[in-house]
């Protein structure tokens, strides 16, 4: 039963509707044809309307990307400076490095030389006095 009083309250509402576009239409101020007039009128206004939002949503938008662009460049000339910072910090400490390489090397062969000298002469010195 609760069904069929929905049913009949969608049947009498929809009734009215329609009785209130009749009457609506049969009451109008305008004619049938100002009325056209005036909608198509409202569609054409509306259709330059969004066109007009569409252009300032373009304008806009470009805008935003060349924005971006020019953010985009700056994080790249900063990503740049960065690399080349790192390239000769990294150069430099590569640089040390042979240096000290070479400082150690030239030490060690130093080394290597006077303890054969010292090879040399403490075995001259022995092999001496045996004669």
């Amino acid at each position: 039963m609760a069904e069929d009083s929905k049913v009949q309250g969608l049947a009498w509402f929809l009734a009215g509707l329609g009785v209130g576009a009749l009457v609506g239409i049969l009451y109008a101020p305008k004619s049938g044809r100002e009325t056209r007039e005036d909608i198509a009128q409202g569609a054409r206004e509306g259709s330059e309307y969004l066109r007009s939002k569409s252009r300032q949503a373009a304008e806009r938008m470009g805008q935003y990307v060349d924005k971006g662009k020019e953010q985009f460049g700056e994080y790249v000339d900063r990503g740049k400076d960065v690399v080349e910072r790192g390239r000769a910090q990294w150069e430099e400490f590569v640089e040390r490095g042979k240096n000290l390489v070479s400082d150690q090397s030239t030490r060690v062969s130093s080394a290597v030389e006077a303890g054969r000298e010292a090879y040399r002469s403490t075995v001259a010195t022995e092999e001496a006095p045996a004669e």
